[in-house]
């Protein structure tokens, strides 16, 4: 069943030509799993690398695009349906509802924004789709060994682990979101009776 893959990722340009390789093989992943690309909808950095992938494969593409960064001439021309919103908030949750799954790819503030938000509302139980982290280059092992920190201190619990999925391989991305079951809801608070 065709699924819309929510991919998180750079609108950088300056890059290492590592992250645009891997932006490849993800996007020709997609196409293979016979998937469709759904992300930011800019006609930059990894989000033009991924789209123009997928386009040159023969994939579908959806871009969700905020007002303000469309009237800056930066919309992809090539996706089959661009959705303009408002602003950033509208473009988030319009992505977050139209998802099957998510893939956060090396990114800046607003990829890690956009990472920390689906990881939120999955903790809550808003939604029960696959996340999963692609770690190229181990660009994200700080901010894993972080989550680490979470759970040792006792922030969250550690059983959030099973919440995402770290791989640096796109084949292996897509094979998590394939054969996904999704996972028991997890009780999110520390009981404490001391309050009672």
């Amino acid at each position: 069943m065709k699924k819309n893959i929510c991919v998180f990722c750079s609108s950088s340009d300056a890059l290492e030509e590592i992250y645009y390789n891997v932006a490849v093989l993800l996007g020709k992943q997609i196409v293979l799993n016979n998937d469709v690309l759904l992300f930011g909808g800019s006609n930059v950095g990894l989000m033009r690398k991924i789209a123009y992938t997928v386009k040159e494969q023969n994939g579908k593409l959806i871009g969700v695009i905020p007002q303000k960064i469309k009237d800056n001439n930066l919309a992809c021309k090539i996706v089959d349906e661009l959705i303009v919103t408002p602003d950033m908030h509208t473009r988030k949750a319009k992505l977050e509802d139209l998802a099957d799954a998510f893939i956060a790819m090396p990114g800046g503030f607003g990829t890690l924004e956009e990472l920390s938000e689906v990881l939120t509302l999955k903790h809550l139980g808003y939604h029960n789709k696959p996340v999963v982290i692609i770690n190229i280059k181990g660009f994200y092992n700080n901010l894993i060994a972080f989550y680490e920190t979470i759970y040792k201190e006792q922030f969250a619990k550690e059983d959030y682990r099973k919440y995402y999925f770290v791989t640096e391989n796109p084949e292996a991305a897509l094979d998590y979101i394939k054969n996904y079951k999704p996972e028991k809801e997890i009780n999110k608070w520390f009981a404490d009776d001391s309050f009672n």
